[in-house]
């Protein structure tokens, strides 16, 4: 009985010591995929966020992991045959940069773990089942994005008083875009301010999109999460300028560039966080079991200089409750 017992103990402590060995993999180089609908410019930030959040958790690119990006330069279109790319590569994991990169990864793949580095509105868009309970191969972090626009609209109309008409720029094949625009309609009910939504499918639509603003008399500029609009950022942020347009956008990159104040979920803090969720993948836990997180950090950044170029001034306490003034 006692020799049956020491064998049994020490064939479970072999299975233990397989088991843990096949999850931690230690002589493994893990290829992680990074899909974006933007340029490998407009992304390099929050790419370099990533990579410093698996070097926190003890990665060593080269040595225990590689990078594979996956650029769609803005074309949409394009998404389908990059994800369909990677998935034939056999990675381990892939990240996406946002909704517009995770529809197209989740057709290509039920298998491969998917980690949205953010998302508007994965639920709406049935990347997963619930917050809590993700199911199926998708997890990471939801920006609520959409939830967001309504404050976005208070700050713009506080920062533009006599605000009665605002200009929504989108695009709408992008997942969460209706979801946005309809809060969007419910704060303008609430504010008094009448929407004017213009839909942006490319670059060719940005100068046409303005045009109309000001055709129709609008006060201002409400910028939406958008794949398309990143890559342009320069050209979006100098034709708001050009037709003295107060503009508030969905994330700080476009006020570095110009732009006069953005309110939102901190972007590199959850592309930091994304690394967090490869890790616990790549050690051997399902995306299913990983609930979707929430935005930790948010910031409000506004730009005096390009207030400055429109003949706008920003009433002074909503500098103090700026979390960044760009003078």
């Amino acid at each position: 009985m006692t020799r049956r017992i020491v064998a049994l103990t020490v064939a479970t402590s072999f299975i233990v010591a397989a088991n843990f060995a096949h999850a931690q993999q230690p002589g493994k180089v893990s290829q992680i995929a990074y899909l974006a609908a933007g340029t490998a410019s407009s992304q390099a930030a929050q790419l370099e966020e990533f990579r410093q959040g698996l070097v926190t958790l003890k990665y060593i690119e080269g040595k225990n992991f590689v990078m594979v990006p996956r650029y769609a330069e803005g074309k949409l279109e394009r998404l389908p045959a990059l994800a369909a790319e990677l998935v034939a590569l056999k990675v381990d994991v892939i990240v996406t940069a946002g909704p517009a990169a995770t529809g197209p990864a989740k057709e290509a793949t039920r298998s491969i773990p998917i980690v949205m580095a953010f998302d508007t509105d994965p639920v709406g868009a049935g990347f997963v089942a619930s917050l809590a309970r993700p199911g199926g191969n998708v997890t990471g972090l939801s920006s609520l994005s959409a939830e967001l626009n309504g404050k976005r609209l208070e700050l713009l109309k506080e920062t533009v008083p006599r605000l009665a008409r605002v200009a929504v720029l989108g695009t709408t094949i992008n997942p969460g875009n209706a979801e946005s625009l309809k809060d969007i309609e419910l704060a303008a009910k609430a504010f008094r301010v009448k929407v004017q939504y213009l839909d942006i499918r490319d670059s060719k639509g940005i100068e046409s999109a303005f045009r109309a603003a000001r055709k129709e008399r609008a006060d201002a500029v409400l910028v939406l999460n958008s794949p398309v609009f990143p890559s342009h950022r320069t050209q979006i942020v100098e034709f708001a300028a050009k037709y003295r347009l107060p503009a508030m956008y969905f994330g700080q990159v476009f006020v570095e560039a110009g732009g006069l104040m953005s309110y939102g979920a901190n972007s590199f803090d959850m592309f930091r966080r994304a690394a967090v969720f490869v890790d616990k993948i790549l050690k051997g836990t399902k995306p299913a079991d990983l609930p979707v997180e929430q935005p930790i950090k948010f910031d409000l950044v506004i730009n005096l200089n390009a207030a400055k170029r429109i003949g706008l001034t920003v009433p002074p306490n909503l500098l103090v409750r700026a979390n960044r003034v760009i003078r």
